[in-house]
């Protein structure tokens, strides 16, 4: 193990890349699962905020109108 170890290190040729791309493949996964995460997190609260609306349409403190327009308000959504 110890002469794997001398040999990668003491070859600069091959060290250097072997660095770069080992550091550039642990920011992709990073960055990977820190996207998986942030997605799952907005899937879910926009899940609880169609709940919330429907639970007050269902109480009748909010008509059907509103909650509709409300579900297709924000960024990406259709505007109607």
């Amino acid at each position: 193990m110890n002469e794997v170890i001398h040999n990668l290190t003491s070859d600069e040729d091959l060290f250097i890349p072997m660095i770069i791309f080992g550091t550039g493949t642990i920011i992709a996964v990073v960055a990977i699962v820190f996207s998986a995460v942030r997605k799952m997190v907005i899937s879910s609260n926009v899940e609880k905020s169609r709940r919330e609306i429907a639970a007050y349409i269902a109480e009748g403190s909010m008509t059907p109108d509103d909650g509709e327009r409300l579900l297709n308000a924000g960024p990406g959504r259709r505007n109607s």
